[in-house]
């Protein structure tokens, strides 16, 4: 699990390779905010968790699965996973900013990928509307 990246994870840099194609200008990791978001617009206070299926349990999902073998091991580890991520998400709301969740299922397709740069310009826009 060494291996394992915390960020410039392959589905991450897809995403902010073609937010930075479409023009936008992103700050990466914010360790001052929590849970470190992994794309940052200060300005309209947007963060955008991209995040594994397997390591934060995307329920939607095939690979959100729990394994079959060593339940004792992986179930708390899992659930710790999402426990975090929810406490990280809330920390991050209260603090005013919007959080938008992008799996790494949605970003393997292009059609994915285009429904989350769309997602991502939504909330940008709804900024500069005041919504």
């Amino acid at each position: 699990m060494a291996k394992i990246k915390g960020r410039d994870t392959k589905p991450e840099l897809r995403l902010r390779s073609a937010l930075h194609r479409e023009g936008l200008r992103i700050l990466v990791c914010r360790k001052d905010l929590p849970g470190k978001p992994d794309i940052v617009f200060p300005r309209q206070r947007v963060a955008v968790q991209v995040r594994g299926c397997f390591w934060h349990q995307h329920p939607e999902c095939r690979a959100g699965r729990l394994p079959t073998s060593r339940l004792e091991y992986w179930r708390p580890k899992l659930e710790g996973n999402v426990r975090r991520d929810a406490e990280k998400d809330e920390a991050l709301r209260a603090l005013g900013w919007r959080v938008l969740v992008v799996w790494e299922c949605d970003l393997k397709t292009d059609a994915g990928l285009d429904h989350a740069k769309a997602k991502v310009r939504d909330a940008l826009a709804s900024h500069k509307t005041g919504e």
